[in-house]
């Protein structure tokens, strides 16, 4: 008779055999080469992480860039951009394009330079020599260059704010023929070449008058056009009056400082504006956006902006799903996530660290869904109470304070088998480094706990929601299991495709696969 201890039968799908090692050198799988730059791309930022340099992060994004078909190529650039709200990634992405198919990049150039601040980005990146050439080359330059004639007036206002390389130093690089006498004016101010000013766009003409006398109405430039000028209380608060919302979101500490704010009727206006629902949507603000600008204001921002933020997250989290049935989320709060979100990056590093990514979307998962069970989680299951009625950045803060500890990625898996509970919905977010239950049995421990779950559980699905761009995950992929990645509201959207039981094997990647050329 065979050991039962060895032979013993189990229920539910064989545990697969695990196909690599994380960075803790413990048992993961790997993804497939589409999916894991799919995940690059709504994750990677390219700066200093708990686990990974930003030289080996740009290594594993050109080697899969390489790898997958030049059309995938093409959508994941075009999705990091339109969907991820990446910033980066999308111009390192349109980079390899182009020495690979001029075609597909002719088609995605558009759809991911989009302004200014993204064409100086894929000129740099294409100066670099990092996708393994230092020149434009013949269709990048003739892009770049029907760019700079075709784009408006006010996107070329906006495009002169910047460094490294500057609009001026691109004009030289690519050296465009003006399509009209009025971007020829431009081009030459651009490039600090005499110019007819009365042939300059309007706002540019204005800004021009206001900084030699300053004189008139506030000019409608670009916001860092205006911070070194000697301006009074009461323009900057003519600034604010007229501002975007998400200008007022970006910039909340520069009108304390000037001022803006001790005048109770412009802390009554920039507060109506934050939490008024269609600005909100005409902003396509996402609650990520809402929690960074929380996270930075300073001691002079009033509390009824404060409290503003809080109502305008309220309204942010509306494209979180509601799910039929029992969910449990499970945001990690161990040590690794408490890198900050974009990385270590020498003056843009964000104070929004993974931690509070995952127990933002916990938080936004409770408010949508209030019978959810909340399962933060390192080593083990950590106990915590949030209040209902609490806003969603207060229990958010709440959950992001336990940050601690080696990581267990099953631990929640293990609470639940523990206390005879098979939710319809797991929901875990977590940078997937795994360390603490690693063994040498077949497969993972989450992958071994949630064959126990489905046996009490037919219909339960897992959803494992990776926002660091690490590149394996604990959950092998399958019908009931999607592996998902990033940190924008699209996360919010992939939950609402399991919701609606709109998934499938790779779902993920056919999400990006659907993105039209």
């Amino acid at each position: 008779m065979a050991l039962k201890s060895l032979f013993r039968s189990f229920r539910g799908p064989m545990v697969p055999a695990t196909t690599a090692v994380n960075f803790e050198d413990a048992p993961a799988y790997a993804h497939e080469d589409r999916h894991a730059l799919a995940q690059l791309a709504v994750t990677g930022t390219f700066g200093q992480l708990f686990y990974a340099e930003p030289k080996l992060e740009l290594e594993r994004t050109l080697a899969l860039a390489r790898r997958v078909e030049p059309a995938f190529l093409a959508k994941a650039a075009i999705h990091a951009r339109e969907q991820g709200n990446m910033k980066d990634m999308p111009a390192v992405l349109l980079a390899v394009l182009s020495t690979v198919d001029t075609d597909l990049f002719r088609a995605a150039f558009g759809r991911v330079v989009t302004d200014g601040k993204m064409l100086r980005t894929f000129v740099q990146v294409m100066r670099s020599g990092a996708v393994g050439r230092k020149s434009l080359g013949t269709r990048p330059k003739a892009m770049v260059a029907d760019w700079l004639n075709t784009a408006s007036d006010r996107a070329l206002v906006n495009s002169a704010v910047g460094n490294d390389p500057s609009l001026a130093d691109v004009i030289k690089m690519v050296h465009p023929k003006p399509a009209s006498l009025e971007r020829e004016a431009f081009f030459a101010w651009a490039i600090g070449k005499p110019c007819d000013v009365a042939l300059l766009p309007e706002p540019l003409r204005a800004w021009l008058a206001f900084k030699a006398t300053g004189a008139g109405e506030v000019p409608d430039v670009p916001f860092q056009m205006l911070t070194h000028l000697p301006l009074t209380t009461d323009q900057w608060a003519g600034i604010a009056r007229g501002g975007s919302w998400q200008m007022l979101r970006q910039n909340l500490n520069t009108f304390a400082r000037h001022g803006v704010f001790e005048r109770e009727e412009m802390v009554r206006h920039v507060a109506a504006v934050l939490r008024d629902p269609e600005c909100i949507r005409g902003a396509r603000a996402f609650p990520y956006q809402l929690m960074m600008a929380a996270s930075a204001v300073g001691e002079g921002v009033p509390e009824a902006i404060r409290d503003a933020l809080h109502d305008a997250m309220e309204v942010a989290i509306n494209a979180v799903p509601t799910f039929e049935g029992t969910v449990a989320v499970c945001p990690d709060v161990s040590g690794s996530m408490a890198s900050p979100a974009t990385g270590d990056r020498k003056g843009a590093t964000s104070r929004v660290r993974f931690v509070d990514v995952a127990a933002l979307v916990a938080a936004a998962m409770v408010r949508k869904n209030p019978d959810t069970a909340v399962l933060p989680f390192n080593t083990a299951v950590r106990p915590v109470r949030l209040e209902r009625r609490d806003t969603v950045m207060t229990n958010a803060a709440r959950l992001a304070a336990l940050a601690d500890g080696g990581t267990s990625v099953s631990a929640p898996l293990a609470w639940l088998v523990d206390k005879g509970k098979a939710p319809d919905v797991v929901v875990l977010v977590s940078d997937n480094q795994s360390w603490v239950d690693a063994s040498s049995a077949q497969g993972t421990e989450l992958m071994r706990l949630w064959g126990t779950l489905k046996a009490r559980n037919g219909r339960a699905k897992l959803v494992l929601i990776d926002i660091a761009p690490y590149g394996t995950t604990q959950g092998a992929e399958r019908a009931d299991i999607v592996n998902v990645g990033g940190f924008s509201d699209a996360v919010f959207r992939l939950l609402a495709d399991v919701a609606a039981s709109r998934t499938g094997p790779q779902h993920f990647t056919s999400v990006v696969e659907a993105t039209a050329l």
